[in-house]
This record gives C-alpha cells, sequence and structure tokens, in this order.
C-alpha cells in the first residue's frame, strides 16, 4: 500500500507571502499592557484598542497590597510606559468590528466612539479582554446596602471616607453562584487579603469566613496561615447546609443561619457586613470578540487554548494569542507572565520578513464546483469561499475558493464535497485509491493458514 501510494506522489509547492510586522492587542487591561509594553520593546508596533475611556480594566479595582507591592502603582506605571511609548498606538473608546485575512497578514476594521472606522494592518493579533466580577442575586446580593461582593469591599477600605473601625463582625462566603459549578481561582486568595487589610485597619473586628473549600495555591498558603494566627475564623459549609442571609423589617443589617458541623448545631450571627466572594466570569462581549477573530471558547466562555501544555497562549487560529483573564482566572504576577508569553509567540511571527504558505492544502478543481455551498458551512476555521468571478461546472457563475494561505489542511471540506471537485494536497483521492487497489489485489494472492499447532 505504500509503495502505491508512493508512486502518486507529487511535489508540494510552497510561497512567500510577506509579513504585516506589527501587532494588534485587544484590551487595555494589565494583560494588554504588559503585551503592548513587551512587542513595543522589541522594536515592533503596535496597536492597543481599549473599549472604554480608560486604561487598566480590572486593575483599577484592586487596591490590597499582594507581596509588597501596590497594585495602584503598578498600574500607574503600566499606563505611563504605555502612554509614553513611540511604537504603541492607543485606540480609546473603540473596538473591532471584522477582521480578515491570515497569520502575517490580518485587516482588522476598528470602530471609534465618533462612528469613524479605520482598517489596521497587522501580523498578530493578542486578545487580552479581561474578565468581570459577577454580580448575581445570591444571598440577597443587591436587596442590602451591606451586602456586598470582595470587589465592593476592597474600594470601601480604601475610601477615605468610610471608616473600617465602625465594623465589628464581618462574614465573608465563599463560593457564590457559578463558583459552585466551576473554581474561580482568586477568590479566596483576595477575600484573605481583604481580611487581613480589615485586621490592620481594625484588629477588634471579627471576621467569619464561610468556605466550601479553601484554595490558596503556592506561596499564597501564608496568608491562609497569617489569617488563623490574627483570629480569622474558618467555618466549612457544603451544598446541602449553606448558610442564609435573612432580611429583616425596620433592621438595615442582616442576620445569618450559619451551620456549624464540628458542633453539628445552627448559629445565629449578626453581622455589620456580608461579603460575598463573586466569582470572575467572561465579559458579555467575549463570544462577539471570539466571533470576529473566529477563535474558541470553552463551557464556561473563557477562551480556549490550542493545547494546554503545548500550547497554552495560541487559539487554534493561526497568528492569534490570548493573555489575561479572558483565558482563565488569575492574579496579577500570573496575568503578567503570560501576557509575555503572548508576545514573545507574537514576536515568533513579527520577526520575519516571510512566512511560507501552501504544502498540504486543500485545492478546489473549478470545472467540477457546482458552488453548493457545503465547504463553506462545514470547514471549521470558515476557510472556503464562493467567488462570482470564478467558473464553475457547465459554465455557472461562482465556485469555491481556498486560501491556501489560511488553510488547515484538516481535510473535512474533501470528505464532504458531494461534486468530489476538491482535493487534499500529499493525500490526494488517486493516492488513496492506489493504496486500497493494492490491499485487495494483495489480499487475493495470500495462502490462508489453518490448523496451525503451537508447541512449547
Amino acid at each position: 500500500m505504500a509503495v502505491a501510494r508512493a508512486s502518486g506522489l507529487s511535489a508540494q509547492h510552497t510561497f512567500e507571502l510577506p509579513v504585516q510586522r506589527s501587532a494588534l492587542v485587544v484590551g487595555g487591561g494589565a494583560a494588554g499592557m504588559q503585551t503592548a509594553i513587551s512587542i513595543a520593546e522589541q522594536g515592533f508596533p503596535v496597536h492597543l484598542i481599549e473599549k472604554t475611556d480608560q486604561l487598566g480594566g480590572n486593575l483599577r479595582s484592586v487596591y490590597t497590597k499582594s507581596n509588597g507591592h501596590d497594585p495602584q502603582e503598578v498600574m500607574s506605571k503600566l499606563i505611563n510606559q504605555v502612554t509614553s511609548h513611540p511604537d504603541i498606538s492607543i485606540h480609546m473608546e473603540s473596538e473591532v468590528l471584522n477582521n480578515t485575512g491570515f497569520m502575517g497578514n490580518f485587516v482588522s476594521t476598528i470602530k471609534h466612539i465618533d462612528g469613524r472606522e479605520e482598517e489596521i494592518q497587522h501580523g498578530a493579533t493578542v486578545l487580552a479582554i479581561g474578565a468581570q466580577e459577577y454580580r448575581g442575586p445570591e444571598y440577597n446580593y443587591g436587596s442590602n446596602d451591606n451586602v456586598i461582593t470582595q470587589q465592593e469591599f476592597a474600594e470601601f477600605l480604601n475610601d477615605k471616607k468610610s471608616d473600617p473601625k465602625d465594623l465589628n463582625s464581618v462574614v465573608m462566603i465563599q463560593c457564590v453562584g457559578p463558583a459552585e459549578d466551576y473554581c474561580s481561582r482568586i477568590c479566596c486568595t483576595n477575600a484573605l487579603k481583604n481580611a487581613l487589610a480589615l485586621k490592620e485597619k481594625n484588629p477588634n473586628a471579627q471576621i467569619t469566613v464561610l468556605f466550601k473549600d479553601i484554595r490558596v495555591y503556592g506561596f499564597k498558603e501564608r496568608i491562609y496561615t497569617e489569617a488563623r494566627e490574627k483570629g480569622i475564623v474558618f467555618i466549612r459549609f457544603d451544598d446541602e447546609n449553606k448558610p442564609e442571609v435573612l432580611l429583616e423589617e425596620g433592621n438595615n443589617k442582616p442576620s445569618m443561619i450559619v451551620w456549624d458541623p464540628v458542633l453539628k448545631r445552627n448559629f445565629d450571627i449578626k453581622p455589620d457586613l456580608v461579603v460575598l466572594s463573586m466569582p470572575v466570569v467572561p465579559r458579555p462581549e467575549s463570544k462577539d470578540v471570539a466571533k470576529v477573530f473566529k477563535v474558541a471558547l470553552d463551557a464556561d466562555n473563557f477562551y480556549l487554548e490550542a493545547h494546554v501544555k503545548l500550547r497554552p497562549v495560541d487559539f487554534s487560529t493561526n497568528g492569534v494569542f490570548m493573555a489575561g483573564m479572558a483565558h482563565y482566572p488569575k492574579l496579577l504576577d500570573e496575568t503578567f507572565i503570560q501576557a509575555q508569553a503572548a508576545a514573545a509567540r507574537a514576536v515568533r511571527i513579527l520577526s520575519k520578513e516571510t512566512l511560507s504558505a501552501g504544502g498540504r492544502v486543500a485545492i478546489v478543481d473549478e470545472s467540477k464546483c457546482t458552488g453548493c455551498l457545503t465547504c463553506v458551512r462545514i470547514c471549521p476555521f470558515n476557510v472556503p469561499q464562493i467567488k462570482a468571478d470564478l467558473t464553475g461546472v457547465g459554465d455557472i457563475m461562482g465556485a469555491a475558493y481556498i486560501e491556501a494561505a489560511i488553510c488547515q489542511g484538516c481535510g473535512t471540506c474533501v470528505a464532504e464535497c458531494p461534486a468530489r471537485a476538491i482535493q487534499l494536497m500529499h493525500y490526494t483521492d488517486e493516492q488513496m485509491n492506489a493504496k486500497v487497489d493494492a490491499l485487495l489485489n494483495s489480499q487475493q494472492n495470500l495462502i490462508p493458514i489453518t490448523n496451525v499447532v503451537i508447541e512449547d
């Protein structure tokens, strides 16, 4: 079979395509700014797209210090670097409407707040649109001013008008809403950081953390140890014994019923503040951005990497990369690491003057194409298109065209084409038929062996 197929092999020709040696970074948060800086410092122009009127993203709501670093100082430094770098063009209050092309030669249409549209040519794309804190109705959130989220609690602790010394009792509830289905990774760490920040300002405050499972991975375990040393109380709960937050008429402060699995009894707690550790969820525009750049989402609508081990910052779409919480919830140091990795992958493309295309890709025989759109519908990469200037079978106007630079060589269109008008180079019908014929012809010449006795 191998010899028969080899007789039909032919040279796989490739061609060189010039590279647009600039990058597009979507998202002006910590991940987007770090990615833009890393690429620009290597000498390549960067277009940074931010939907709002401010850079910083979620970092604007982070105040508690970690490892001695002030998040607001880190953000200010990033913004100064981005705004002062000559190779970074910032497009504020803008969004990407459309994206065409392929790795090394993308064209994106940007819409500005004044309605003006602009086309940007770039060779690589990094999506860093971030994520957001979940704000659902669980535990009467939104019904009482004393039931808040961890993000709002951090702002409260940083607000000079508020006085943390007025808080005698604070209860924090972990694993809220969607976090019952998946771990948001950073909720426990943020809760303990805020709890310690309150203890620093008000050592007499009684803080109780209600949890299903505490996850402070790596060196963050030290925060958990410090919290217990400072007298913070931890009580476990499960799905059958969730804490209850009750609201009483005429009383602005909520009351709680908490089941203690050790003492096997309920406790009535009347805290001054109930703080919910809301999980990180994707932004609503994640799906729209994914459609524009033809990238995949996972079951929770976070961006899906091409391979969790081998290509952790790549999409399956070549030339498009990810960074930050749009991929999955992560802490600031992890965001910076992933942003630098995405920048390194993008520069790998931008550093080349040309890229090779062709080889094992699908080729359309226009004389057999009926323009049935089967290949257009079935291709997972949205590569085939019907061009009116091509002539199909029977001189009909319009035939399929597959751009060799974008084709991934998966062969899906070849298998589905009813007219057999598409061939996958290096795996053509002629080569496959030769293998089958060789197999069947050789089977006729085989002598069956029966009644074989195997002796020790």
